[in-house]
């Protein structure tokens, strides 16, 4: 397979699981949200929590839907780009793959209905408890789904024989070195970008009208999840950093851009890292700070790009993939510890701030999402030239497609997510707009 046609496979997966992970993170989120919500509502009796579970539930529901919509090309490019992947890792990927769709075709047909319509039809304790049941749901169908591309990234618990793997313990493939703090990114990416699109959606909404008090507890609520979310996830980037060094040298490398083994390695912050000449120009650099998460030796030497001739990762795409996910971060912790720290002494209204710092934190309502596709892009494309780490590469169980038959694909595969995308984005708009807006049923005559 040319190379060309090994990258636009490469690419057309990750727009399909891109689009994937950015509603299936706000569905993850809501979900727990929307359960602290019944939990308040039945716990304080105040009509304002019920009135915020009524407007994002149906948020919830149009997540739902365009992640279930979504899932379909990703199972199907699995057999049609990859079709070798499952016969070397069948024995894991099936069972995992088979878990998260029977996870989901029981929590659909036995509690999200029930969810969704049967609110006037149940006590609210029963409600609640489905509630609690959707979100247990979603939260088994997402880790069935980071487990497998966690142990891809770390492969653990199985054996390569005759060139396919077996399981030898199902204990270590669950709980791969990687699948913690990955489960754990995963988590706070959801939280986090919920969290900014309720921040972006209530401050929007004061720029047409004065909050009432559920969009006001929404906003505080949102704000606090923040706050904590975004230091939660340095936490977790941390972790996930030391594993990377450990087990991935090469992305590590990558994303340090450090070239030459034996060099005294800078932290380089900024740049731009040229392969051909195997160094950084324009380099920002901090001097002597950036051996802690490279990858050592067996004799601890700090291990180079130079160590992986022909199997390191595209060195310029992990390196600002992976600044990326960094900046956004770091604007989101700016924009969430400055925000609470304007309206604390304002009971939370965001109608007290100014004009200016509630648009930029409508422009912040999809940060979360960047964030998201940045840290995809980074673990996804970090792993390049291998499928599996270290065993398994992506050139030995590509598809023969020729590559202009890739690129059509490609081009129609994001013409269909950009129409998906702008109708959630209109639906969004519209109830943001105008709220919860009971529907009259029609009586014929007598």
């Amino acid at each position: 397979m040319t190379n060309s046609a090994l990258w636009l496979s490469q690419i057309q997966f990750f727009l399909s699981l891109g689009f994937l992970s950015l509603f299936l993170v706000v569905e993850l989120g809501l979900a727990w949200v929307l359960l602290f919500f019944k939990l308040c509502a039945h716990r304080s009796e105040q009509p304002a929590w019920t009135a915020a579970y009524r407007f994002w539930v149906r948020v919830f529901a149009l997540a739902f839907i365009l992640t279930f919509a979504s899932s379909m090309p990703v199972l199907i490019q699995f057999g049609s780009l990859w079709p070798s992947l499952m016969d070397k890792i069948g024995e894991i990927a099936g069972p995992l793959l088979a878990a998260a769709i029977v996870t989901t075709f029981i929590f659909k047909s036995c509690f999200l209905g029930a969810m969704l319509f049967g609110q006037n039809r149940m006590s609210d304790r029963v409600h609640t408890l489905m509630v609690f049941m959707v979100a247990v749901g979603v939260t088994l169908a997402a880790w069935w789904m980071v487990v497998l591309l966690s142990w891809m990234q770390t492969p653990g618990g199985a054996n390569m024989i005759d060139g396919q793997y077996h399981v030898i313990s199902w204990m270590d493939v669950l709980f791969n070195p990687s699948a913690g703090w990955y489960a754990a990114l995963f988590a706070i990416s959801a939280a986090l970008t919920v969290a900014f699109l309720m921040l972006g959606v209530t401050a929007g909404q004061t720029l047409r009208r004065p909050l009432d008090e559920s969009e006001r507890l929404v906003f505080k609520m949102a704000l606090i999840m923040a706050m904590a979310a975004v230091l939660l996830q340095g936490a977790a980037g941390w972790g996930t950093a030391g594993v990377i060094a450990r087990h991935q040298p090469a992305k590590a490398a990558a994303t340090a851009a450090y070239w030459h083994s034996g060099v005294q390695p800078s932290l380089v912050l900024f740049g731009w890292p040229d392969a051909a000449s195997q160094r950084n120009l324009y380099a920002w650099e901090w001097g002597h700070a950036g051996g802690r998460w490279l990858g050592r030796d067996g004799k601890g030497q700090l291990q180079g790009l130079d160590r992986f001739s022909g199997k390191s990762p595209p060195v310029a795409l992990v390196f600002w993939s992976f600044r990326l996910t960094v900046i956004v971060g770091l604007l989101m912790l700016v924009a969430s510890w400055l925000t609470y720290f304007r309206v604390r002494k304002k009971e939370y209204d965001p109608g007290m701030l100014s004009e200016r710092w509630r648009r930029f934190l409508r422009l912040m309502m999809f940060s979360g999402w960047v964030g998201s596709l940045a840290g995809l892009a980074y673990s996804l494309f970090g792993l390049y030239p291998y499928a599996v780490n270290q065993t398994v590469t992506l050139s030995e169980i590509a598809s023969s497609t020729d590559w202009a038959v890739l690129l059509g694909a490609g081009v129609a595969y994001l013409l269909f997510y950009a129409v998906l995308m702008l109708g959630f984005l209109q639906l969004l708009r519209h109830i943001a707009r105008y709220g919860v807006v009971p529907v009259a049923r029609r009586r014929g005559r007598a």
